[in-house]
C-alpha cells in the first residue's frame, strides 16, 4: 500500500511539472522547482545556410536575455529556457518545427518565426492552438491580422517601406525612384509596395522591376533601370541577396543611391565597400547612447564575442517581453499571457513598446548610412 500511495504522489507531481511547462495549462502559477522546472520559449528561424545570420541572432538575443532573466531569479524563481529550431527560411520547415515544440518540447511560448513568410506558414495553427506568439522579426502586415494571440516586436513593412520612401524624397531630394523586389518574398514585395505607392504620391516611379529567389545576374534589369535615371533605388530584400545586387551597380557605375529595409542589417560584414554611402532603414541604432543600448551591446559581445545586428536586439526584446507578460498573468494559462501581451508597456532596446488593437507595436525607426563600413544614424522616426 505504501509503495502504491508512494507512486501516485510522484505521478501527480510529474504531472504539475508537466502542465507547468506546458501551453494553455489552466492558471499554473509560476514557481520554483528543481532543474527539470523550467517554462520553454521555442524560437524558430534559419540557423543555417545563407539567412542564418537571422534566425541566429534572434536565437542569440534570446538566449542572452534568458540568461540575464535566470540569474536574477527567472519568473517568480522558475527558471526559462530558449528551445532553437532551424526552419531553414522555408515554411515547411517551420511548421515541422513548431510541431514539435508544441507536442515534444511543451513550450509555454512561441517566440518568432523569424522571417514574415514562415510566420505565416504557421500563423493558422498558432491561432487554433491559441498558443501565445511574439515574433520579433516578422514584418509583414498579414502577420497579426485576425489573430488575437499573434504579436510582433518589430514594425510593419508598410511603415519602413513609407518611412523608406518618405526619407528618399524630403531628406535625399529624390524625384525619381525605381524599386527592385524578390516577388517569391512576403517580405520584400510588402516593402516594395508601401514605397511604390508611397514615392508615386509626390514624386515618379521609373521602374517597377522582380526577380525571383534563385536569380543571381541583375545586369539586364540593372541597365533598364539605369536609363531612365532614377535618384534612388529601392532594394528590399536581404544581404545575401542585396550585396550581389550593389555589386553589379558598382560594377556599371551607376550613379544612384540605394535604400533598403532592415533586411540589410549587417550588410557591412560582408559589402562594406559596395554599401558606402547606401541606407536603410533598421530598428535601432548601434550608435544610440542610452543604458538599454550600449548595456546589451556589451552583454551580448561579451557572450557572442560579436557586434549584434538588429535582430538580436528584437529577439532579446520579444524574451523580455514574453517574461513580463507572464509575470503580469501570474500564470502559464495560454490566454492569461496573451490578455497581459496585449497590456504591454514598457522601455526596449529597440524603443518603448506598446501594441495596438492588431499585436502591432508603436515605435520608432532608424534611419541608418553605411559610412566608412559603419552605421551612422542619419534619422529617426516616430510612428504613430
Amino acid at each position: 500500500m505504501k509503495k502504491r500511495i508512494f507512486s501516485l504522489v510522484l505521478v501527480a507531481i510529474l504531472l504539475a511539472s508537466t502542465l507547468l511547462s506546458g501551453c494553455g495549462s489552466g492558471n499554473d502559477q509560476p514557481s520554483g522547482g528543481g532543474a527539470d522546472d523550467v517554462i520553454k520559449f521555442g524560437v524558430i528561424g534559419p540557423i543555417t545556410g545563407d539567412y542564418s545570420q537571422y534566425g541566429g541572432s534572434v536565437e542569440e538575443g534570446s538566449k542572452l536575455a534568458a540568461e540575464e532573466i535566470n540569474a536574477a531569479g527567472g519568473i517568480d524563481g522558475t527558471m526559462i529556457e530558449i528551445v532553437a529550431y532551424d526552419s531553414k527560411g522555408d515554411g515547411t520547415e517551420a511548421v515541422n518545427a513548431y510541431n514539435r515544440l508544441r507536442d515534444q518540447d511543451g513550450i509555454t511560448a512561441l517566440i518568432g518565426a523569424t522571417f514574415s513568410g514562415e510566420t505565416l506558414a504557421i500563423k493558422e495553427i498558432v491561432i487554433e492552438d491559441g498558443m501565445p506568439v511574439l515574433t520579433p522579426t516578422a514584418t509583414n502586415e498579414q502577420v497579426t491580422l485576425n489573430a488575437p494571440n499573434v504579436f510582433r516586436a518589430c514594425y510593419l513593412d508598410p511603415q519602413q517601406g513609407s518611412t523608406a520612401a518618405i526619407f528618399s524624397m524630403d531628406t535625399l531630394g529624390a524625384t525619381k525612384a525605381a524599386v527592385l523586389y524578390n516577388t517569391e518574398d512576403p517580405y520584400s514585395e510588402g516593402l516594395a509596395v508601401a514605397f511604390r505607392d508611397t514615392f508615386a504620391q509626390n514624386g515618379t516611379v521609373t521602374n517597377y522591376e522582380g526577380y525571383t529567389v534563385n536569380d543571381m545576374d541583375f545586369r539586364s534589369i540593372l541597365t533598364v533601370i539605369q536609363a531612365q535615371g532614377p535618384d534612388v533605388i529601392f532594394l528590399p530584400d536581404y544581404t545575401a541577396k542585396v550585396g550581389v545586387i550593389l555589386d553589379q551597380i558598382d560594377e556599371l557605375n551607376m550613379d544612384v543611391i540605394c535604400i533598403g529595409g532592415d533586411g540589410w542589417d549587417g550588410i557591412e560584414t560582408d559589402y562594406a565597400e559596395v554599401a558606402e554611402g547606401h541606407y536603410f532603414v533598421n530598428h535601432y541604432a548601434k550608435s544610440d547612447p542610452s543604458d538599454l543600448v550600449q548595456n546589451f551591446i556589451s552583454a551580448y559581445e561579451a557572450k557572442w564575442g560579436k557586434t549584434p545586428n538588429a535582430l538580436a536586439a528584437l529577439g532579446y526584446d520579444a524574451t523580455f517581453i514574453m517574461v513580463e507578460a507572464i509575470k503580469s498573468a501570474g500564470s502559464t494559462d495560454a490566454e492569461a499571457i496573451v490578455t497581459a501581451l496585449a497590456a504591454t508597456d514598457m522601455d526596449a532596446v529597440t524603443g518603448h513598446i506598446t501594441f495596438d488593437a492588431n499585436g502591432d507595436p508603436q515605435k520608432s525607426i532608424s534611419i541608418i548610412q553605411i559610412v566608412d563600413g559603419d552605421h551612422f544614424l542619419a534619422g529617426k522616426v516616430e510612428v504613430d
